[in-house]
């Protein structure tokens, strides 16, 4: 019997949150526990990076942290380490609803991601989701319908040549979401660090137009409520406010002030 993905409710609920113009806020989890992603997920966040690209997370570790936000509206995503299909398929298949590809330099870079998240013949995804169902509390068939429109491609622009191509990028269809990271961006016109600098700012604010052109929701990093308002204004709809490591110590730091030492 064939399913039609209309006839499924969705797994996903951040595409519908972009396409009506609402914001949404997340963090990048990169310290492998599952107690943390409990707190986070908990905690009004709309959708967790669990980050195998910096954080020292294996596959099992990142299962249980992608089941540890269950029983809340928070989405699991993961960060690869590179652009390559076969990094992408076990974190699907372990119930994530999205996967975030770096360095994402041309198109045939974004093509190469769109394709390793769909199933033929929209792509080239391999069978084998054997545990995606249990932790979305559906049958294999349900998954099975939903998951080429509930997996979103996320798409980091963060190098100079990114910049330069962002229209070829742009124009792949299938991106569901281009995220703009500074601190490569920066690295890459060997700027490193240097948030500040004109050169990094102007190369951001083509991308931003460039993204923005396309119609896809663009994402970025705030790290207090100034930069979240004005990224929300720019036209962001996916905001990171930290990581977790960053997240924690800000709190620490702020459970000082104000105490005499």
């Amino acid at each position: 019997m064939r399913w039609s993905p209309s006839a499924m409710p969705t797994l996903n609920r951040l595409r519908n949150e972009w396409r009506e113009g609402r914001p949404t806020f997340g963090a990048i989890a990169t310290i492998p526990s599952i107690q943390t992603v409990q707190i986070m997920a908990r905690s009004d966040l709309d959708w967790i990076i669990v980050d195998l690209e910096h954080g020292p997370i294996d596959l099992s570790t990142a299962h249980a942290m992608i089941i540890a936000t269950g029983g809340t509206p928070c989405v699991p995503l993961v960060r690869i380490a590179a652009n390559e299909p076969w990094l992408a398929k076990a974190p699907m298949d372990l119930g994530a609803l999205g996967i975030n590809f770096p360095m994402i330099c041309n198109r045939d870079d974004a093509e190469k991601a769109v394709r390793s998240l769909r199933y033929p013949p929209r792509g080239e995804r391999l069978w084998g989701p054997f545990h995606a169902p249990f932790r979305w509390g559906v049958s294999m068939a349900h998954y099975m319908a939903r998951a080429d429109d509930d997996v979103l491609c996320i798409v980091t622009i963060e190098h100079i040549e990114a910049v330069n191509r962002i229209d070829e990028i742009m124009a792949t269809p299938g991106i569901d979401l281009a995220v703009i990271g500074p601190g490569d961006l920066a690295t890459s016109i060997n700027k490193r660090g240097q948030m500040d600098d004109p050169e990094l700012k102007e190369l951001i604010a083509r991308a931003e137009a460039g993204i923005l052109k396309s119609g896809v929701p663009i994402g970025g990093v705030a790290r207090t409520a100034d930069q979240a308002n004005r990224l929300i204004d720019r036209g962001y709809r996916a905001i990171a406010l930290g990581f977790d490591w960053s997240l924690f110590q800000r709190g620490i730091m702020a459970s000082f002030e104000g105490i005499k030492r």
